[in-house]
């Protein structure tokens, strides 16, 4: 019964939100808006639940014996702990301690962490525009009238450069996405599908 009865929610939420969708009634739209008000409390809850259960597995990990995790958990716990005593006693406006917390550190780290993205796709790139066989020449041409077809040093050289770029991006690069796109689409319709029929339960847990 336990498993039983969160397919059956799953099962009648799903089909309700599917044939919501084709028939907008007022009364549906109606219980639509407030199933949503309901999804955004859950996942307000399910935060909570998130913080709780990081903070418990950071705590095991600064009490432990590992000399090498202990210290990242200890900075994890601290910057929790200063954060929300930011927040729940010096007010989170801007001015506040929190607020200078949020623009000075947690800001920069998260532009840092980003920025090395920059070094892997420059090593995905390289890789990838390696000319092993005919398909890596054409990439590797085609990328080569983009990147100048983006900068002014292309103008310079040809006009014909920046239209072929545009060329190049709106046609078999648009048609490429597009087949991406459909693909994502009809997997999430075949993913939604599994979901409300049942056959997929991994969000039940276990095996």
């Amino acid at each position: 019964m336990h498993r039983k009865l969160p397919l059956l929610i799953c099962f009648a939420l799903g089909t309700f939100m599917l044939v919501q969708f084709f028939v907008p009634h007022k009364a549906s739209t109606a219980l639509y808006e407030a199933i949503l008000d309901w999804v955004q409390i859950i996942y307000a809850f399910s935060l909570l639940v998130g913080a709780m259960m990081l903070i418990k597995h950071h705590a095991v990990i600064a009490s432990g014996r590992d000399a090498k995790e202990r210290p990242f958990s200890i900075l994890i716990l601290m910057g929790i702990t200063v954060m929300l005593v930011a927040g729940l006693f010096f007010g989170r406006g801007e001015g506040t301690v929190f607020h200078w917390l949020f623009q000075n550190v947690q800001a920069p780290m998260q532009a840092t962490m980003f920025s090395l993205l920059s070094f892997f796709v420059a090593s995905a790139a390289y890789r990838g525009f390696r000319a092993r066989n005919s398909q890596a020449i054409f990439l590797l041409v085609a990328a080569i009238i983009v990147m100048l077809g983006r900068i002014p040093v292309g103008e310079i050289i040809s006009s014909y450069i920046p239209k072929a770029a545009d060329w190049i991006l709106n046609v078999p690069s648009m048609a490429a996405r597009r087949g991406i796109y459909i693909g994502i689409a009809l997997g999430t319709i075949a993913t939604s599908l599994r979901v409300i029929l049942g056959i997929e339960r991994t969000y039940l847990g276990g095996k």
